[in-house]
């Protein structure tokens, strides 16, 4: 059980780490870091999830394409929880565009895309607690 000083956020191995078999390098990274996964899934999303999910980007160029590769294939959805764990996670995954990325982050070593780089994470207390709901939602 965490503690009352740890946070909480939304990790999900995209579908191209998952196609990759990156799941167990994403996790190991996350847990030598300290961090504790409350909860963990594999699962496909389907479009009405994915809509909820990127909810901001719904009328951007760029997401159907997004909501294409997202709900293309099995993806693993985690609570990861630890002491500023938003900030950390978001700094073990790297910049958004994985070419750019810096070495040492997972989508520095990993990826080299902007579509498809691997992992999301929750970007602030407000999204995690809002994207949670969204895949967790027993744990509200």
């Amino acid at each position: 059980m965490p503690s009352s000083s740890d946070e909480r956020s939304l990790v999900l191995i995209k579908p191209d780490a998952v196609r990759r078999g990156l799941v167990g390098e994403v996790i190991g990274r996350l847990e030598r870091k300290g961090l504790s996964i409350e909860a963990m899934v594999l699962r496909t999303m389907d479009g009405q999830l994915a809509d909820a999910h990127y909810a901001e980007h719904l009328d951007k160029p760029f997401y159907p394409p997004l909501r294409q590769f997202m709900t293309a294939g099995p993806l693993v959805a985690m609570v990861v929880a630890g002491d500023q764990v938003i900030e950390v996670v978001r700094a073990l995954v790297g910049a958004t565009d994985g070419r750019r990325a810096a070495a040492g982050t997972i989508r520095g070593d990993l990826s080299l895309s902007n579509r498809e780089n691997l992992v999301h994470a929750s970007d602030s207390a407000d999204s995690a607690k809002r994207e949670i709901a969204l895949w967790f939602p027993e744990l509200g």
